[in-house]
């Protein structure tokens, strides 16, 4: 049955428990989403000691522990009551619990004060599991909402085309989940739900999902008052993976970041990546 496969974002992450907190570490090409992110912030956020960072969607905290590292005072919203849980053990575990308060929160409806942080993250894809339109867009609207004017809003979400290379690159593999046949009805609606998995049974189970394109992405922050200053592909070249990260030497590693921070911004390579991440100004 299609409601059986919860995969409304809450259940599906309370399911996924620590899969989330080990995905930005789990392989090089993993890494270079992780890598990327952290570039932008360091090159975007304001200075720590007063500056308070709200962490929408931050799973268990990866993003929230590396802010808090730094000095910033954090807070993590997050729907799933695992994510949140695992965010509790592992700021303990790192010693900065202090500085990284963990609510339950929507990001569609955001229960906090207008202008109530100094700049506000939404990484991962968070934006993506909001399937209908005016509720992405409402979304948006509350992230630049609760954020200082002219304070940075940093949003990352799932790229449809870096969806369909993967697949298409890792057809016919053995151990690889088999999306292919799914992927002409994926781009003409570009919703990942419990519906079209049931339609498409060897497709991978995964929270819905909305896949965007690069200008669709730009549209929706524009229409949010949140136009961007420029949008990233995160995993941008790397994107298909290619082969098993551990036959990369470290001369095949430094070419691939090499290219990617030359090709980041390009709109072309943004719109084939798996997550593009965009640098706005509340």
């Amino acid at each position: 049955m299609v409601d059986q496969e919860r995969t409304d974002p809450r259940y599906f992450y309370d399911e996924y428990g620590e899969q989330e907190w080990n995905r930005l570490d789990r392989d090089f090409f993993h890494r270079l989403e992780w890598d990327a992110t952290i570039e932008a912030l360091d090159a975007n956020l304001p200075e720590p000691g007063s500056s308070r960072i709200l962490d929408v969607g931050g799973g268990a905290g990866r993003y929230s522990i590396w802010l808090a590292e730094r000095g910033h005072e954090v807070v993590l919203a997050e729907l799933s009551r695992e994510q949140r849980e695992l965010a509790r053990e592992k700021t303990a575990e790192r010693g900065v619990e202090d500085r990284v308060a963990i609510h339950a929160g929507d990001l569609r409806t955001l229960g906090y004060a207008d202008d109530a942080f100094d700049a506000t993250c939404c990484l991962g894809g968070p934006l993506s599991h909001v399937l209908d339109g005016d509720r992405r867009l409402a979304a948006a609207e509350e992230l630049r909402r609760v954020t200082n004017s002219g304070g940075p809003v940093l949003v990352s979400v799932m790229g449809l085309l870096g969806m369909v290379l993967l697949s298409v690159q890792q057809a016919g593999g053995e151990s690889a989940p088999d999306t292919l046949r799914a992927m002409p009805d994926l781009v003409a609606d570009p919703d990942y739900t419990a519906e079209f998995r049931r339609q498409h049974p060897s497709a991978p189970r995964m929270a819905d999902t909305h896949f965007f394109r690069r200008r669709e992405f730009v549209d929706l922050l524009d229409r949010a008052g949140l136009a961007p200053d420029e949008v990233a592909g995160l995993e941008g070249a790397a994107s298909p993976r290619g082969p098993d990260p551990d036959r990369l030497d470290d001369a095949a590693r430094s070419a691939i970041r090499d290219v990617n921070d030359r090709l980041r911004t390009d709109p072309t390579l943004a719109d084939v990546s798996l997550h593009m991440l965009a640098v706005c100004r509340a």
